[in-house]
């Protein structure tokens, strides 16, 4: 990874200049099966979930409602295109539990669940090129979760990449397969999206927050920052 830079596009804040997203990068990390104290602690947040959202007022609630108009506003549909924390949370007021998939997935969604916030993780490892949010061109590649059928984003749609590989697409709707966090990652970055009425202080929060749940079930060194729209890149 050395001299790869993370950025995001003027195009992204010129549509949502108060947006932001913290970015926590973890190295050196021990990833593999939760153990039980993490996968309560994921439980835990769901019934807290449960215990303050409500599936028919869930769209009005101000974090999610933020999202859903931010992806009418880019054409994209909501109630085709859910942004990923809707989803999540709609997952867990049908009374479904979260898979626990392995200690950096699960810490991701446990600090989701618990600020409202949309969380997302690469790895890190797998990197070769720089990586931004960005309008595409269309010509870019994305091969999604649980597929082998390559797409083509829309050209101006909000992705995320590495080069021309879409890591995400529709901005926080759907990842890729090339860089999951996988039982051997080492490296990781998380992403935590914020639009109003969420603060810069709730997204560092967020990071805070991420970053102890790391550093006490993964080990490891990390770090963290803001992107906006007055520090739009950051070296990896």
């Amino acid at each position: 990874m050395k001299d790869l830079t993370y950025s995001i596009a003027p195009e992204v804040f010129a549509a949502f200049p108060e947006y932001r997203r913290g970015v926590v990068l973890a190295f050196d990390v021990g990833n593999g099966d939760s153990p039980p104290e993490l996968v309560q602690l994921l439980r835990q947040e769901e019934e807290r979930a449960r215990g303050r959202l409500k599936m028919e007022t869930l769209t009005s609630e101000p974090r999610l409602a933020s999202w859903r108009e931010a992806f009418r506003q880019l054409g994209y549909k909501p109630g085709d295109f859910r942004p990923s924390i809707e989803a999540l949370l709609r997952r867990v007021l049908r009374n479904q539990e979260l898979p626990s998939i392995n200690v950096l997935v699960d810490i991701g969604n446990i600090v989701s669940l618990r600020h409202v916030l949309p969380v997302g993780g690469h790895a890190l490892d797998v990197l070769t090129q720089d990586i931004a949010l960005r309008p595409a061109t269309g010509s870019e590649v994305f091969i999604p979760f649980g597929s082998e059928e390559a797409e083509h984003p829309a050209p101006g749609e909000f992705i995320f990449t590495e080069g021309e590989k879409v890591l995400t697409r529709r901005w926080i709707w759907r990842q890729a397969t090339h860089t999951l966090t996988l039982p051997a990652t080492t490296a990781i970055e998380f992403n935590i999206d914020g639009l109003p009425p969420a603060s810069a202080a709730d997204v560092e929060a967020a990071e805070r927050d991420l970053m102890a749940l790391v550093g006490r079930f993964c080990g490891g060194s990390a770090r963290w920052a803001v992107l906006d729209r007055q520090n739009p890149r950051l070296a990896l």
